[in-house]
């Protein structure tokens, strides 16, 4: 008998062993809950989820949000049902995830925010978040302005997707700034939702309701901006001359653009979070505790060094 039960007893732990040894060249799955792709840098944001996943040998579960909110939390629930290893999830908006974000810590999944942050009486209904200071990026945008500008003029401000993070900080941050100068005023604002077209659209009303009296664009982000410079051309007019021209995010067609004397200035906003995201999930399931807040170094470019920053851009 004794012989017989040694025999069990080792066949157990073979099997035990061989079920740890296919866990651990079990492949990492991942849901990511993107916004849409409003934008050329949503896009590259994109890519470098896709492509470093792909690199690393990842399962990358994809979802595009589409701009909205309940089709992010669909996603997340679609997650949750498949028991991936993390969730990855850049919010539309601020408000709103307690519900899921529970449901999802119910299941031990961790959540990961990239890019946005939330609002949320609960702390711990995420593990951290991966991104760029939006607040430091709406400070040095006027910064920029008021120095460029000598604290004078009218400023038109086109506003991302209502109730964002990068929307409210960069609206938030940016009039902090010029509050230092009095000669700088915010005319109108009004929202283009991060899109070209957006942009477009708004800076044709904002032309025909204030005409020459606007002196600054400060959009965004820079497909808004992209979008307001050919308004302002159908207009007859040069935008980056007769329009001081500001924007976000440092995508390689604004660089162009300032080069090109359309722009005047652009905040970088990084948006290859690919790497860092995913470093920080494998040191989760090794078990290692990792940083709250995690912010990707963020340049501004202007016609100092936009001809030899645009060779390098990946986006």
């Amino acid at each position: 008998m004794l012989p017989q039960i040694n025999r069990l007893f080792l066949m157990v732990i073979s099997l035990v062993a061989a079920a740890q040894v296919a866990a651990a060249g079990k492949p990492l799955r991942v849901g990511f809950a993107q916004t849409g792709a409003e934008s050329a840098w949503r896009t590259a944001n994109t890519n470098s989820m896709k492509s470093e996943a792909e690199k690393r040998g990842i399962e990358l579960k994809f979802a595009d949000g589409q701009g909205k909110q309940e089709n992010q939390i669909r996603a997340i629930r679609s997650f949750v049902a498949q028991r991936v290893d993390a969730i990855v999830l850049a919010p539309i908006v601020e408000t709103g995830w307690d519900p899921v974000l529970r449901e999802a810590k119910r299941a031990g999944i961790p959540v990961i925010l990239t890019d946005r942050s939330i609002q949320t009486a609960d702390e711990s209904l995420y593990v951290c978040f991966i991104g760029s200071d939006f607040y430091e990026e709406g400070r040095m945008a006027a910064d920029w302005v008021a120095r460029a500008v000598n604290g004078q003029g009218n400023i038109i401000e086109l506003q991302g997707t209502p109730g964002s993070a990068p929307a409210n900080e960069r609206r938030r941050a940016f009039a902090d700034g010029i509050a230092k100068h009095p000669g700088l005023k915010i005319i109108d604002s009004q929202s283009g939702d991060f899109r070209r077209a957006g942009g477009k659209e708004v800076m044709e009303a904002m032309l025909k309701k204030h005409g020459r009296a606007i002196n600054i664009v400060y959009a965004h982000n820079d497909d808004m901006a992209l979008g307001a410079t050919l308004a302002i051309e159908e207009a007859g007019l040069k935008p980056g001359r007769d329009i001081i021209m500001v924007s976000i995010d440092g995508i390689k067609e604004a660089i162009q653009a300032i080069i090109d004397g359309r722009l005047n200035c652009t905040v970088e906003c990084n948006p290859m979070f690919g790497p860092k995201v995913y470093d920080t999930i494998e040191r989760l399931k090794r078990g290692e505790k990792v940083e709250r807040k995690a912010y990707n170094k963020d340049l501004l470019f202007d016609a100092t060094n936009a001809r030899e920053m645009i060779a390098s851009r990946e986006y």
